[in-house]
This record gives structure tokens, C-alpha cells and sequence, in this order.
């Protein structure tokens, strides 16, 4: 589980990164660069999420207790 969280840690600091990289590339008017970073911060973002996401779901199938009120009823 910790590792879950610690690749999905790391692909939000990865999308974060390329997400600066690309705001410098577009300051400097290299526009296709910028956008090809920006495109790099998005797939790191959906990955992250997406580990996030799964994440929290083994997180609540081990711990029923845990989960939000919505979800302890299902």
C-alpha cells in the first residue's frame, strides 16, 4: 500500500515538474516545446490520479470502517 502511494507521490511531482518546465517554455516563446511538456504533465497527472485512486480503493476494501459513509453502505 505504501508503495501505492509513494509511485502515485511521485508522478504528482513528476506532472508538477513539467508543468514548470512547460510555463518556462512558453515564457521563452518555444511554444511546441511548452506544449509538448505540458502534454508530458498531463499523462504524469492521469497516471497519478489514477494510482491515487486505486490506492484509496484497496485502502477502503481492507478497511470497510474507514470508508466515507456513502461508501460503508454499499
Amino acid at each position: 500500500m505504501r508503495d501505492s502511494n509513494r509511485k502515485a507521490a511521485e508522478l504528482h511531482d513528476l506532472a508538477a515538474h513539467a508543468h514548470r518546465v512547460a510555463a518556462e517554455h512558453y515564457e521563452k516563446q518555444d511554444h511546441l516545446t511548452g506544449h509538448e511538456h505540458s502534454r508530458q504533465a498531463l499523462e504524469h497527472s492521469r497516471k497519478a490520479h489514477q494510482m491515487s485512486s486505486q490506492a484509496h480503493e484497496k485502502t477502503i476494501a481492507k478497511h470497510p470502517a474507514n470508508a466515507p459513509a456513502e461508501d460503508a453502505t454499499k
